[in-house]
Parts: structure tokens; C-alpha cells; sequence
């Protein structure tokens, strides 16, 4: 929903995750109205519920994840990891558990202000790659 919100008109993410726990988080859901992007049609899904897409780029974000074999079907698409920590894993009260869900928007956003930026029609593939993973820096 963030990317999708702010992106180029031709750009499109899907989001998956390798264990998906069954249902969006409800601070995930919570946090995205705050800001104002709908949640419709959201749901918890794998990553081989996308099979059918053929990204160009593959960016992982859980801390997890960057450990994980990608499935097959992603091929050559420019992967990079841009690990964070999942607020939904935090032993805290609602409230200051909602903050850190924030706090997450507002790093992923930087991340997603610097890659939108990025002269990408210009670049050569193994300056993307390094622009892409060079991003991960950004806190």
C-alpha cells in the first residue's frame, strides 16, 4: 500500500511473505487508515501466491527474510534487503506498540523517497543493483 501510493504510474509492488501469519496485522491495517490509504482487498499471503507476477525487483524487508532462499520464478529479477524489525513482535501496550508501527512507515518511506528518486532509466543494471542495496543504509 505505501509503494503503490506514492509510486511512478508505472510501477507496481506486491507484498508477500515466505510465513504468513493467516491474517493482515490489525496495527498494520490501523496504521495504513491513520494515513489515509485503504486497506480493502488486503490479505495475508506467500510468496508463491505471486508466482504469477514477474518482478523486476525483489525487495525483502523482514529481518528474517534476507536468510531465505527466493523461489525460482523471481529469476533475474534485481534482489536487495532492506531488513527492518516487525513491530508486531514487540512486548508493548497498544498505544506505544502503534507508535513503532509508525516509526516503521516513516523508515520505509525515507527508503522509498530515496528509490524513487533514482534515475533508473539511466542506469546500468549493476548501478541499480548498487543503488537498490545502497538504500538499505538509509535509517
Amino acid at each position: 500500500m505505501l509503494f503503490n501510493s506514492r509510486a511512478p504510474h508505472d510501477w507496481k509492488a506486491y507484498s508477500a511473505g515466505s510465513k504468513p501469519s493467516g491474517q493482515v496485522h490489525p496495527l498494520t491495517i490501523e496504521t495504513l487508515e491513520n494515513l489515509g490509504l485503504s486497506t480493502e482487498g488486503l490479505w495475508s499471503k506467500t510468496i508463491d501466491d505471486c508466482e504469477q507476477y514477474k518482478p523486476d525487483v525483489v525487495i525483502t524487508v523482514c529481518d528474517s527474510a534476507a536468510q531465505e532462499a527466493c523461489p525460482l520464478y523471481l529469476g533475474g529479477a534485481i534482489k536487495a534487503h532492506w531488513g527492518l524489525a516487525d513491530p508486531s513482535h514487540l512486548d508493548l501496550p497498544k498505544e506505544e506498540k502503534l507508535k513503532a508501527f509508525q516509526v516503521t512507515v516513516d523508515h520505509i518511506n525515507r527508503r522509498l523517497d530515496a528509490l524513487f528518486a533514482l534515475d533508473t532509466a539511466n542506469m546500468s543494471r549493476p548501478e541499480l543493483i548498487a543503488a537498490i542495496n545502497h538504500i538499505s543504509d538509509i535509517e
